[in-house]
């Protein structure tokens, strides 16, 4: 599986490229059959609060699993759990600590949408790069917001993760406003801010060049539940970390 032609080319040429989500379910063939995504979709109900939030919200929920990705070697191995780290010059909240988040499910690490996905943006890190030895990230995470109550997608603002490349999926939208993806350079000049709107409406990402964030989410029903959920898979050269 890769990705098609169009959208590398716009990364390379601008740092950063949308894919349609109709367009990434026809590229990951049979796993991306409505009977396989469904269960895949529905695992985001699960996920445990986040709770290294150094600002004391509540609002953010997620899971994570890693995996790595040799030359030469089809598909991606998970690893042994283990927590998540990014340096404080790159998450300036959250950073400089070891945050063990809850781990994916199984059936989920292992389920034939995940490993598409992971497929693909594999194709887009290796077309990048160069063929590496990759560590892999992978991110589920719920955003929920209130009345009143705003829920933060990047707490530590528009921020580069300190990885290679990022791919960025939209799982669901639930009853929510704002919630644009924005793309700026290293000066802040603003490059793109669009809408994630539809399941898997993709946000590919080249992290060293440009940075990202999203905008703050609200409920459109201050009545209703309202949360934002997305997948984000980074790929980092060097392998696993010691």
């Amino acid at each position: 599986m890769t990705v098609p032609a169009g959208p590398l080319a716009e990364l390379a040429a601008r740092g950063f490229a949308r894919v349609p989500g109709a367009t990434m379910i026809g590229l990951m063939g049979e796993a991306g059959a409505p009977a396989l995504l469904a269960p895949f979709f529905a695992s985001w109900n699960r996920l445990e609060t986040d709770a290294f939030m150094a600002d004391g919200g509540r609002y953010r929920r997620r899971r994570i699993a890693n995996f790595s990705a040799e030359p030469g070697v089809p598909g991606h191995v998970r690893g042994e759990h283990r927590p998540h780290f990014q340096a404080v010059v790159h998450n300036t909240l959250n950073g400089g600590v070891d945050r063990w988040f809850a781990a994916m499910e199984d059936e989920v690490a292992a389920s034939a949408p995940l490993r598409a996905l992971l497929d693909l943006g594999r194709s887009m890190a290796d077309t990048l790069h160069g063929p590496q030895s990759w560590f892999v990230e992978a991110h589920q995470f719920r955003i929920e917001a209130a009345a009143g109550a705003p829920g933060y997608p990047t707490p530590e603002g528009v921020h580069h993760d300190g990885v290679d490349c990022v791919l960025i999926a939209m799982i669901a939208r639930t009853n929510l406003t704002g919630g644009e993806t924005v793309i700026q350079d290293d000066a802040g000049n603003r490059l793109a801010q669009f809408v994630l709107q539809d399941p898997l409406d993709t946000a590919l990402v080249d992290d060293p060049r440009v940075m990202h964030g999203v905008t703050p989410i609200a409920p459109t029903d201050p009545a209703l539940p309202s949360c934002r959920d997305v997948l984000v898979l980074t790929w980092k050269r060097g392998g696993v970390p010691g």
